[in-house]
C-alpha cells in the first residue's frame, strides 16, 4: 500500500530518543529561549558550555551546536490525517491530533503522543474495523506501527479488542501483540496471551486462552 499525510503547520526542534520505552525527549526553540542565563559561570564546569554559547544568540544553529549526536531533528505536525491506498484504493486512514516526524536517515519514524484513531477499509469503502490508542509510534523502514496504552480494536461485527500494546504490520496486513488481552463478543469475553489477526478484524485467534466468560445480553452491551 502507498501512502501519503497531509500538514497543517511546523516546528523543528531536537530529540533523545528512548528505545526502551519507545518515548522521546524534545528540545525545541523554546528549551534555549535565554541560553546565556541558563548557566552560572563556574569555568572548572561550564567552559565548553560559555564557548558554544558565546554569541547568545537565540537561533536553529545554536541549538544544534548544544544538541548533542544522539539527539535528531523533528516537526511537529498537527491534525494529521495519513491515508494508505491500494490501487488507488483508500484502505486505511490514520489520524491524530499531533504528530512528531523524526528525520534520522537511519531510524526515521513518526510519534503520536496524543493518541491515534486508525480506521480500516474494504475495496468498497466500508469501514471494516477501527482501532483507537492513547500513544502510537511508526517505523517508516520497518513499516510497523507500535500503539500502546488503553488500546481498543472493534470490528463490525461487533466484536471488541483490548490490551496495553499491538503492533500492526503494514506489509503483511495483519495485527498482533504477545501482551495480555481481552476480547468481548456477542455471547462471551475471552481473556488471553499473545494476539494475531488480519486488519480487518475478520479473522483472529489468541494463542494462550486463559479464560472465558459467558455472558447474556452482549450484543446490546457492545453497541452502546
Amino acid at each position: 500500500m502507498r501512502n501519503k499525510y497531509r500538514i497543517s503547520n511546523k516546528e523543528q526542534g531536537f530529540e533523545k530518543f528512548d528505545e526502551t520505552t519507545h518515548r522521546s525527549t524534545k528540545l525545541t526553540s523554546s528549551n534555549f529561549s535565554n541560553p546565556c542565563s541558563l548557566f552560572d559561570i563556574r569555568y572548572s564546569f561550564f567552559l565548553l558550555f560559555l564557548l558554544l554559547l558565546s554569541s547568545c544568540e537565540n537561533d536553529l544553529e545554536e541549538i544544534k551546536s548544544v544538541a548533542t549526536s544522539d539527539e535528531l531533528k523533528y516537526e511537529t505536525m498537527k491534525k494529521v490525517e495519513l491515508l494508505y491506498s491500494d490501487s488507488a484504493i483508500v484502505r486505511v486512514k490514520v489520524m491524530g491530533d499531533k504528530m512528531f516526524r523524526y528525520l534520522d536517515i537511519n531510524m526515521p519514524k513518526q510519534e503520536f503522543p496524543e493518541g491515534i484513531k486508525v480506521d480500516f477499509f474494504d475495496p468498497l469503502g466500508r469501514t471494516q474495523s477501527e482501532l483507537t490508542a492513547k500513544y502510537a509510534l511508526r517505523f517508516e523502514k520497518k513499516n510497523e506501527i507500535i500503539v500502546q496504552d488503553s488500546v481498543v480494536w472493534k470490528s463490525k461485527k461487533m466484536e471488541k479488542l483490548e490490551s496495553q500494546e499491538l503492533i500492526w504490520d503494514e506489509k503483511l496486513n495483519k495485527v498482533y501483540t504477545k501482551k495480555f488481552v481481552k476480547i468481548t463478543r456477542p455471547g462471551e469475553i475471552v481473556y488471553g496471551h499473545g494476539f494475531e489477526a488480519n486488519q480487518d478484524f475478520t479473522r483472529w485467534e489468541i494463542h494462550a486462552i486463559t479464560g472465558r466468560i459467558k455472558v447474556d445480553g452482549m450484543a446490546d452491551e457492545l453497541e452502546e
